[in-house]
């Protein structure tokens, strides 16, 4: 017995055959449906990005407390410092630039930084969804009528982000330098304090950062047709993967590494309280 043919579909009933089903979309008149607090994540992103910039604007600019003489401590907001107002002793790589106060001390370093995080894969999620709400949640809709994706300025200098990551790459080579030269006593010797353990473990995680990248992962494993053939890159490229997979807390956990190694130094170096030492 054959089945009863399938009516054509009427504007009361609301109904589609089904070869139409797959063209037919839900018109939803509210922007979701959804009733969990989905605005709590990007207001979070919002409220942390805010406070950790405006930290680190004002110490940027404020020029003073980066250095500890006694201990070589080196603020990594200031590192490598090239300005000539710097302290000499503080200017690993002497001072070419000039003494004014709307250019930072570390004005080589701190607009590549910059460039690395803001075109990176974690933080575009972050500040898309946040800032520009776009989305700002799964099964919610955004404002914006249309989508270019980054394909036009300014979205478009996303696609420097490998090159920002050769040069936070350099970057991090110099903070690891100014950790090793810290291990210094007064008396001219090797010393050892919590500032030291605080630059070191900042360095660690910069570098777990750093090496997490996505455009890291390419260029180790990349263009690759037979990991067989290359054990050593093969190898290399299951660590950056592994270190991928913790991208987005590591990009979190070094923002507030960097802060806290800021303000020890600059506590040390305002002599709100002094350096606990282990030895020297």
């Amino acid at each position: 017995m054959s089945a009863p043919p399938i009516p054509p579909a009427s504007p009361a009933s609301g109904t589609a055959p089904p070869g139409d089903q797959a063209r037919a979309r839900a018109k939803i008149g509210v922007r979701t449906l959804r009733t969990d607090r989905w605005w709590l994540a990007p207001l979070l992103t919002v409220l942390g990005l805010v406070a950790w910039l405006a930290y680190a604007v004002t110490r940027s600019f404020m020029q003073d407390f980066y250095w500890v003489a006694d201990y070589h401590y080196l603020t990594p907001f200031y590192s490598p410092c090239v300005s000539n107002g710097c302290v000499p002793e503080a200017a690993h790589f002497g001072r070419v630039l000039p003494d004014v106060w709307w250019l930072p001390y570390a004005a080589f370093s701190l607009p590549f930084l910059l460039l690395f995080r803001l075109t990176c894969y974690y933080y575009r999620k972050a500040y898309y969804r946040s800032f520009w709400l776009s989305p700002p949640a799964c099964a919610v809709s955004e404002p914006h009528r249309k989508y270019t994706g980054e394909t036009r300025f300014p979205l478009i200098g996303q696609n420097l982000h490998r090159y920002a990551f050769y040069a936070a790459f350099l970057i991090s080579i110099i903070n690891t330098w100014d950790a090793i030269l810290a291990f210094h006593s007064p008396g001219g010797g090797f010393g050892f304090g919590l500032g030291n353990v605080i630059l070191l473990a900042n360095v660690v995680l910069l570098w777990a950062y750093t090496l997490s990248c996505h455009s890291c992962r390419h260029i180790v494993g990349g263009r690759l047709k037979h990991f067989s053939k290359h054990p050593v890159r093969y190898r290399a490229w299951t660590f950056v993967s592994r270190l991928n997979a913790r991208h987005m807390a590591l990009a979190w956990i070094t923002l507030a590494s960097l802060a806290i190694t800021d303000f020890y130094v600059m506590a040390v170096s305002a002599e709100w309280f002094s350096d606990l030492r282990f030895v020297g």
